[in-house]
């Protein structure tokens, strides 16, 4: 494994829901309302770029009785903030991820600005939808387990079984105890392989097709081309990037190249060696578009929205992006663990480096605005209907 990544994370979410990696929850700036669903967005041996927060070098210690490993030991002496370790196992999950599957129970869950664990989504076809699961369902317990406070990403990480993994996998189950209404109920549910939905789209009554973006995951490109190609005429397109935490790099750049008409994507470089990104010709340079971002847009995520920012090609609404532009190459370790450790830095078209800083809307949403909303008024005044 010797082919550039760009990846964060954290002991915590790295062997928890990093193995899903996070890509339609808000993290950071909205992580207290965000949503954060249990599909996975791993890695590739091709480029990749998804975030999941700074992990920091030498976190990597073992828990009681649990044996460290070639990939930690090596990154805990790294000091490298971005660093990640992966038993083979674990690895394996997150390729797999980027290839469009994942093991859960179809749930998307958000924390309430109370506190409450809610279902968001529930995947259609899903374990989670046969077993009668609706959205708005509050989860009181995993396992038996009271969800008493603590970061969304460990509720998920206990739903899909990833702080467990030597007893999840399909066809295992999970224990929820739910609330809906004033009534509380225990319900098993099963485990299953599952395909991501990282493109959905809904027609607006107001000349408006929303785009939901959720991750660039293998084949993601291609969906948001035919979603794009299907956009009636007279609509602009709202692209929803918000807790978009990256993927691929690659499938980002081809995503840029679905609105731009060749040219320069993104460079990055890899132990000093430059390398540059490019759309081909022939991308959809006329369809009015806005690219709704936020404090969970991160990564690659931020690689394909500086790209059109740059380009003039959509005006960027929402809140500041995440801030995660570093390089990370995945190494194989003698024990078969995998390292990931920074090599370099990826640069928007006009130069720009997004670490720390993040991406800044061209038009800053106030709080306790309607994104969407802002969105939408943004892109009718791009129509002419202003």
């Amino acid at each position: 494994m010797s082919r550039p990544s760009h990846r964060g994370s954290s002991r915590s979410v790295r062997r928890g829901v990093a193995l899903a990696a996070v890509f339609t929850g808000v993290l950071v700036a909205g992580a207290a309302t965000g949503s954060w669903p249990e599909a996975a967005d791993g890695a590739d041996p091709a480029v990749l770029a998804s975030g999941t927060g700074p992990g920091g070098g030498g976190e990597e210690q073992p828990r009681p009785g649990e044996e460290i490993d070639d990939a930690r030991r090596l990154v805990s002496r790294s000091g490298d903030r971005w660093s990640a370790a992966y038993t083979a196992e674990e690895y394996e999950r997150l390729r797999s991820g980027l290839e469009g599957e994942y093991v859960g129970t179809g749930i998307a869950v958000l924390r309430t600005a109370d506190g409450r664990i809610e279902v968001n989504e529930v995947h259609a076809d899903s374990p989670a939808e046969r077993a009668g699961i609706e959205p708005g369902d509050e989860i009181r317990a995993i396992d038996g387990v009271p969800l008493a406070g603590g970061p969304v990403t460990d509720v998920v990480s206990r739903l899909r079984g990833s702080d467990q993994p030597e007893r999840a996998g399909p066809g295992s189950t999970v224990e929820l105890g739910l609330a809906r209404d004033g009534r509380r109920w225990e319900l098993s549910v099963e485990r299953a392989r599952l395909t991501l939905r990282n493109v959905v789209v809904a027609e607006r009554g107001d000349a408006v097709t929303h785009i939901v973006l959720r991750s660039f995951t293998r084949g993601s490109a291609e969906l948001l081309r035919e979603a794009v190609a299907e956009v009636p005429d007279g609509h602009g397109i709202v692209l929803d990037l918000r807790g978009n935490a990256g993927g691929l790099l690659g499938e980002a750049a081809d995503a840029a190249a679905v609105f731009l008409d060749g040219g320069l994507v993104a460079t990055y470089d890899v132990h000093g060696e430059e390398r540059a990104l490019h759309a081909p010709p022939g991308g959809d340079t006329d369809t009015p578009l806005v690219v709704l971002v936020d404090g969970g847009t991160m990564s690659s995520a931020e690689m394909f929205t500086g790209a059109l920012q740059d380009r003039n090609r959509a005006v960027t609404v929402g809140q500041r992006t995440f801030g995660k532009g570093t390089v990370q190459m995945p190494s194989e370790q003698p024990d078969g663990s995998v390292a990931e450790l920074t090599v370099g830095h990826y640069v928007t078209p006009s130069g720009r480096t997004v670490d720390q800083d993040g991406i800044v809307p061209d038009l800053v949403v106030s709080p306790g605005a309607d994104p969407l909303a802002e969105a939408g008024t943004v892109l009718d005044g791009l129509s002419g209907n202003a």
